[in-house]
C-alpha cells in the first residue's frame, strides 16, 4: 500500500501575497495544499507564523528523488 508522502513550509511573514506565492510555487511542483495552520501571540490578532501542509502520493515523491541524483 502506497503511503502519501507530506511537505511542511513555513512562513514567518503571514500575507496573502506570501502565502498564495507558496501556493503557487508547491502545487505548480505537483504538491496537493492539505491546510493551512496559524501560530498566534497573545498581543496581536495577526498570525506570527504560518505552516503551509501539503501532500501527494509517495510514488511521485519516489521518482522526485530519483530524478534529483
Amino acid at each position: 500500500m502506497e503511503h502519501p508522502a507530506y511537505k511542511v513550509v513555513e512562513i514567518t511573514t503571514v500575507t496573502d501575497e506570501e502565502l498564495e506565492r507558496v501556493i503557487n510555487e508547491w502545487v505548480s511542483q505537483g504538491w496537493v495544499l492539505e491546510g493551512v495552520h496559524f501560530a498566534m501571540r497573545e498581543s496581536s490578532k495577526r498570525p506570527s507564523m504560518a505552516f503551509v501542509i501539503f501532500v501527494r502520493s509517495s510514488g511521485a515523491a519516489v521518482t522526485e528523488l530519483a530524478s534529483e541524483k
